[in-house]
């Protein structure tokens, strides 16, 4: 009988429901497509519009603009779902979860419902483009300019470590409209790739980790984009923008972490009870069972944890100062759990057939993206 977590209270009837259709979907469609998506660096497109015709997308955006009107209690199943099936390839939690919240709070109307309903039916794919060579966590030092001509903007930089990158079609570009202003010179203009010259994709990096999943380098070389593209009313509001966004990504990448370590748990439990050594179970090894113990009751104090970072964030109280706190503390919980359960595999754990070596891999990147937490401690420490 398995150690269960406490109940989470936030999760609603619905968000259950959605929760076990998700986690059935994903297993049972997606799962046995996930080799062959590792294998070639991303996911097929029609899985993003399979993706928006099951719901799984933008399930916390308003029915008026195709969305399925929930709130984030609603992305969070999906992204547990996710996690729960092992599908770290899909890019689902930053194309709803990030994307689609900077057009609902700081666009237009006309924007709205311009780009919305097609990221709710995936006929449209988000990607968020704020890291560049050179600059990492330093989002005031970006380079990337974009240059008011008339009722256009001129777009040059690049970017990279872009998440969706390869399949994205429309992009949130952060970018200087106003060099000599720093921080107050940054603004956020969408970028819909498939109606604009002078826009390129570089390689799909590759990485340690997350395989299915295309990050790329992007390039833009004279892209012309129309001034009305810019979110919100008036250049110089990007970097508040973004401020005001990063506890939600935050609490993303904390609930991912999470649900990795419910998996590797299940995952560790079950090979160590069918696994002899010496002629029994390695699970009746008193080491063994010390060790799933300890991580048992880290998965329970993070996942409490998490469970009241959503309470919070659904009355709309997470600050940036408690959603620092989570993400750095829950990822590096997540890799101390990971390690410990694939010290428990031996030999066998170093293989990438096996769940829980792609967990390990793709758990490293959990401290370093969303702002690394080395930035993490440092946001924290200003409000002590």
């Amino acid at each position: 009988m398995p150690i269960h977590n406490f109940a989470s209270t936030w999760m609603t009837d619905e968000h259950k429901m959605l929760l076990e259709s998700a986690t059935r979907f994903f297993k049972e469609q997606w799962g046995p497509k996930d080799e062959a998506w590792r294998a070639q660096g991303m996911m097929d497109r029609e899985a993003w519009l399979e993706a928006g015709a099951n719901g799984f997308l933008c399930a916390s955006m308003p029915e008026e603009y195709g969305g399925a009107g929930g709130d984030f209690g609603h992305e969070a199943a999906l992204i547990l779902a996710q996690g729960a099936a092992g599908q770290s390839g899909f890019g689902g939690s930053l194309h709803s979860g990030i994307v689609a919240p900077y057009i609902l709070h700081y666009g237009t109307e006309e924007q709205k419902k311009r780009w919305l309903p097609k990221l709710a039916t995936g006929e449209l794919i988000g990607a968020i483009a704020m890291t560049e060579p050179g600059t990492g966590s330093d989002l005031q030092g970006v380079r990337t300019t974009a240059v008011r001509d008339g009722d256009t903007y001129k777009i040059n930089g690049s970017k990279t470590f872009i998440t969706n990158g390869q399949l994205a079609n429309l992009i949130v570009v952060v970018c200087k409209t106003d060099k000599s202003k720093g921080a107050q010179g940054i603004s956020l203009l969408m970028v819909e790739t498939d109606a604009v010259t002078g826009f390129r994709r570089g390689r799909n990096l590759d990485k340690i980790g997350m395989d299915a999943q295309d990050t790329s380098e992007l390039f833009f070389d004279d892209v012309v984009v129309p001034a009305e593209n810019l979110l919100g009313l008036q250049e110089g509001m990007g970097f508040f923008q973004l401020m005001q966004e990063l506890p939600q990504e935050r609490l993303i990448v904390a609930v991912g972490g999470v649900a990795a370590m419910e998996l590797a748990m299940q995952e560790t439990l079950a090979y160590t009870k069918e696994r002899q050594a010496f002629g029994k179970p390695i699970f009746q090894f008193q080491n063994t069972r010390f060790k799933l113990a300890e991580c048992q009751a880290l998965l329970m104090a993070s996942r409490a944890m998490v469970d009241a970072a959503m309470v919070a964030h659904l009355k709309g109280e997470l600050g940036v100062e408690r959603a620092a706190l989570l993400k750095y503390w829950i990822t590096d919980q997540q890799c101390k759990l990971i390690d410990e359960c694939l010290q428990l595999f031996g030999g066998y754990g170093y293989m990438k057939e096996y769940v829980i070596a792609r967990l390990y891999a793709d758990a490293r990147v959990q401290r370093i993206y969303g702002g690394t937490n080395e930035i993490m401690k440092e946001l924290a420490s200003r409000f002590l």
